[in-house]
């Protein structure tokens, strides 16, 4: 497969040179962690279909992920081929990343919600050799969905369930054999151990023309943003990190799977974000930094009793992806020791922008960070030039952490001859290098910190028989950000409400977190004079359907 990378060789040398770039890939990280302790946990986690939590040592992690590497070896998976993992935050996704990073397999995450529609042209897209999904997560069976649509991909040869049991349950398949143990098992994994520049991450983003698009990484544009990352929030081998953004989400992969590895510490996985479960687990493993969205701060500073926890060794909680309130930055300031940092990021290029750990409440939630070593950021106005202080124009951003490519479209690269890449974003700069996230050039929602991609909901409602024209824009929302809205004009003579919308959008295989909140029905959607369709407009109607928190 021609996966259409771009990096070229002055990009490398120019990155490298400059200490950005580590040129390091995840198992000499691993190697380090085990030359200091093997018996020290690496992965916890908490399995909310068994009730059951798994610890386990960095150690068991690189025996178990060179077992898998190798039978991932006899399955036919050669280097450059896609793994995809539909997995939940359990043990078997850090494992078996690293069992890709031995062989020079791609790992590709996929967000559990995804179902028959986003999973056909994801695994078909990525010519997905491997698919590994649990047997059941909350109340859904995989195999049935993945099973069902494998005559759609005909580049799919195996398929492996955790819990399942059967020939094709992921422990039986995979981890009975001791591979690791013969004689040829390490010259085997030797001879495939990829470099710091071949792509190892596939993850595709919130598609806003039609189509997700797949984001292609290396170890070098993972692990460079990582390292000024580490150094910006003083993390060290003495810190234990909490996560309960999906690892299937560029937060969890970059901030559970890689940035543990790379300090070489122990990280607490929650399967499903419960804010009485998660507070109870930063508590007893005295976890010191988190990261997720707005959602997950404000259900952790809202809690009914919280103050009775121990969050003492709790330093920081980044929250991206949505603008924080400021009333919630004030209540954790006021009740908790740990500091809310603000940040902005996208797939393409992590989290680039980010707070300080010395900056007051109110810079937090005024801005969206400063960019962190070997990232840069600019704003523009339309036509190019420079936007002045506090102008809104169009953000762009280039440095270490930018990916390098998107899976067989090179043509929309979207970054110009001096490396800044249009985010899409409208945003203004503070005088002091802060930004400010404003808006979205791109049509997006953004729900809880996940994006929704408009354009596909639209796509999908438009084939509904009832449905004239449709349009879909954000709902303010104070807990998740925005909800989505359907605005829908009908067919004459038709109706439509908005449980037969969504046993529609259930029914033909749509992520569930896909699926808008309201439906609004409207005579005709408002239009400028050569026809598009106005969304601002319908995005200011939405606003009566803001949801208040009581």
């Amino acid at each position: 497969m021609d996966l259409g990378v771009i990096l070229t060789q002055e990009r490398i040398d120019r990155l490298v040179g400059a200490g950005a770039w580590p040129n390091r890939i995840i198992l000499d990280y691993l190697d380090d962690a085990l030359a200091r302790d093997p018996a020290r946990p690496a992965v916890t986690d908490y399995n909310g279909e068994t009730n059951q939590s798994t610890t386990i040592s960095y150690g068991e992690l690189d025996r178990l992920s060179r077992r898998l590497g190798l039978a991932l070896i006899e399955l036919g998976v050669e280097p450059g081929d896609v793994v995809s993992l539909q997995l939940p935050n359990w043990w078997q996704f850090s494992a078996l990343h690293l069992a890709c990073a031995r062989i020079g397999a791609i790992t590709n995450p996929l967000m559990p919600i995804f179902r028959e529609r986003e999973l056909t042209f994801m695994l078909g897209f990525g010519e997905s050799k491997v698919v590994i999904a649990p047997h059941s997560f909350r109340g859904f069976e995989y195999k049935p969905m993945i099973e069902g649509i494998r005559g759609d991909l005909p580049n799919l040869k195996h398929t492996f369930y955790v819990d399942g049991g059967g020939d094709d349950d992921f422990a039986n398949a995979l981890l009975n054999q001791s591979l690791e143990d013969g004689d040829d098992a390490a010259a085997i994994l030797a001879a495939r151990r990829p470099g710091p520049n071949d792509v190892n991450e596939l993850i595709y983003t919130s598609g806003t023309t039609g189509q997700p698009k797949g984001v292609m990484h290396t170890a070098n544009s993972t692990f460079g943003h990582l390292s000024a990352w580490i150094k910006h929030h003083d993390l060290s081998n003495g810190d234990k990190i909490f996560m309960a953004s999906p690892l299937a989400h560029q937060t969890g992969f970059l901030y559970a799977i890689l940035q543990p590895m790379m300090l070489g510490i122990e990280v607490v996985l929650l399967d499903r974000w419960s804010a009485p479960v998660g507070v109870e687990l930063m508590q007893d493993h005295a976890c010191t930094f988190t990261m997720g969205a707005t959602p997950f701060l404000s259900d952790l500073v809202e809690m009914p009793k919280v103050e009775t926890f121990d969050l003492s060794k709790l330093r920081t909680f980044v929250s991206a992806g949505a603008p924080i309130p400021p009333a919630l930055v004030q209540k954790a300031a006021a009740n908790f020791s740990f500091k809310v940092l603000s940040g902005w990021g996208m797939t393409e290029c992590a989290c680039p922008t980010i707070c300080d750990p010395g900056d007051g409440a109110e810079k937090v939630w005024t801005s969206d960070g400063a960019p962190l070593p070997h990232s840069e950021v600019i704003v523009q106005r339309p036509d190019g030039s420079a936007a002045g202080q506090n102008e809104e124009g169009v953000l762009k951003v280039r440095g270490a952490s930018m990916f390098v490519g998107y899976l067989k479209k090179p043509e929309l690269h979207g970054t110009d001859d001096d490396g800044w890449f249009d985010t899409g974003d409208q945003a203004f700069m503070h005088p002091d290098g802060y930004i400010r996230i404003t808006g979205r050039a791109k049509d997006i929602i953004i729900r809880g910190g996940e994006n929704i991609p408009v354009v596909e909901v639209e796509d999908v409602l438009y084939r509904h028989p009832a449905v004239a024209e449709v349009a879909v824009v954000g709902i303010p929302d104070e807990r998740l950000g925005e909800l989505g809205c359907a605005f829908v004009t009908v067919q004459p003579g038709s109706s439509l409400a908005l449980d037969e919308m969504i046993r529609y959008l259930d029914d033909i295989g749509t992520a569930k977190q896909y699926w808008p909140e309201h439906l609004e029905i409207v005579d005709e959607l408002p239009r400028t004079p050569s026809g598009k369709i106005q969304k601002f407009k319908l995005r200011e109607m939405a606003e009566a359907f803001k949801r208040v928190k009581p």
